[in-house]
């Protein structure tokens, strides 16, 4: 389980803390609860987008050092940054990168 998060949401966090920097602050930059997938409902979304099914090869081994579930806690940034949202849901993430028309970003 991975949270992911759309380069533009990326760019505009970016942004608000170069227009406003704090000090020695650390964030955690992702996309949240909302956001998050695993490789597998992926695999399933984007062969629903696609139509077909995908070649894959699934191994039931976790990769050395690797997390199990990642979810980004984005709290401590949304509260140094209250104007900074989230634009691009996690399905609009997967029509973007599968080419077809994307749900319009509220």
């Amino acid at each position: 389980m991975r949270d992911n998060i759309h380069s533009f949401d990326v760019c505009t966090a970016l942004l608000a803390f170069f227009e406003q920097p704090a000090s020695a602050a650390v964030y955690n930059l992702g996309g949240g609860r909302g956001n998050s997938v695993s490789i597998l409902e992926a695999i399933a979304r984007f062969e629903e987008l696609f139509g077909k099914k995908l070649q894959t090869t699934y191994v039931d081994t976790p990769r050395v050092g690797d997390h199990i579930c990642y979810i980004s806690d984005l709290r401590r940034l949304k509260a140094d940054y209250p104007g900074w949202e989230l634009t691009r849901p996690l399905d609009h993430i997967f029509e973007e990168l599968a080419g077809v028309k994307a749900a319009p970003v509220t």
